[in-house]
């Protein structure tokens, strides 16, 4: 009797190598063989790779799985994807092959609002620009702006956007904000004050976006709105980088009309390395690492690991199903 084959489980987008340290995968048991990639994975490479498994481990938006990749991959009975939105997979054409898509919990919100204030620490006071010169042998070059009695502009105030909020009060900040549907007694409730878009656009000198990617938003920020905008305002962008327009942004920072952008989210990532925006003046880019934390990471990875138990145990997934623990 030949011995039942292992069942073979990919942990996709592994770019810091942590995965496999970060949680217990051998509650999955002795039957269950893993692999990590610690690189993009898209086309046939993806195909290369991953036609020998029956699940993928997916982190966030890292790894697209379109209906033409699913098709390739003959093995593969399950998908688990941390996060809560699962906009990265094919849905229809998993529930149409009978692959299981599971979704993890919501990253914590403190995570990207932390970095988001760290982004706008950096910008306020050319931490990037003032280090480099300090191993460069150069001393003092710049002149930073405070905080304290500057006006925070908020382009949505959810969950997120309200963390930025109370950080921008502790800074001794006015914060006002803006949203498609946000109401004067939400914005007051996190100590926001409501205002249209474009007066938020005009008075604001630090600008956060903390939208959800929809086709709503996707180019809220573009050419007009940049012209609107202070010559000495600075922009923050840890949600998605679609919600700007990023050839506008572009412009914006190399003539002058906008004082400086902090990025962790682009068009497309991980960011080429020939993107424009690597050489472009007065930018501080991180590589979408707001959610990126030890804790978020052992939470992710344990979830994952029950999902899986989860399917196993029988438990059917629908295409978009979210299992809270």
């Amino acid at each position: 009797m030949s011995p039942q084959p292992k069942l073979r489980v990919a942990i996709c987008d592994d770019y810091q190598g942590v995965a496999l340290g970060m949680a217990d995968w051998s509650r999955l048991g002795a039957d269950v063989e893993l692999a990590s990639f610690n690189r993009p994975l898209a086309g046939e490479e993806a195909v290369a790779a991953l036609r020998d498994f029956d699940v993928l481990c997916l982190m966030r938006e890292r790894m697209a799985v379109p209906r033409a990749l699913l098709a390739r991959l003959p093995r593969l009975r399950f998908i688990a994807v941390t996060g809560s939105h699962a906009g990265v997979v094919d849905s229809a054409a998993a529930a149409e092959m009978g692959i299981g898509v599971a979704l993890t919990d919501p990253a914590p919100s403190a995570s990207a609002a932390e970095h988001t204030w760290a982004l706008v620490l950096a910008l306020a006071r050319n931490i990037v620009v003032e280090d480099r010169n300090m191993r460069e042998g150069r001393w003092q070059t710049t002149l930073g702006f405070r905080l304290q009695g500057r006006t925070l502009g908020l382009i949505g105030l959810g969950t997120l956007g309200s963390r930025v909020a109370a950080y921008g009060r502790a800074f001794d900040m006015d914060v006002i904000a803006w949203s498609a549907n946000l109401t004067a007694e939400r914005a007051a409730a996190v100590g926001a004050r409501l205002v249209g878009k474009d007066e938020l656009l005009a008075e604001a000198d630090v600008i956060s976006v903390q939208l959800k990617l929809s086709d709503r938003s996707r180019g809220l920020v573009g050419a007009r709105e940049f012209g609107l905008m202070k010559p000495s305002a600075v922009i923050v962008n840890t949600s998605r980088g679609p919600i700007i327009d990023e050839g506008a942004m572009i412009d914006a920072l190399r003539a002058g009309r906008i004082a400086g952008a902090g990025l962790d989210v682009y068009d497309r990532e991980p960011l080429p390395a020939d993107h424009p925006l690597r050489s472009c003046p007065n930018t501080v880019l991180t590589p979408h690492i707001g959610f990126v934390t030890e804790q978020g990471y052992r939470d992710f990875y344990r979830r994952i690991i029950e999902r899986i138990l989860d399917w196993r145990a029988g438990n059917k997934y629908g295409a978009m199903d979210i299992r809270r623990t």
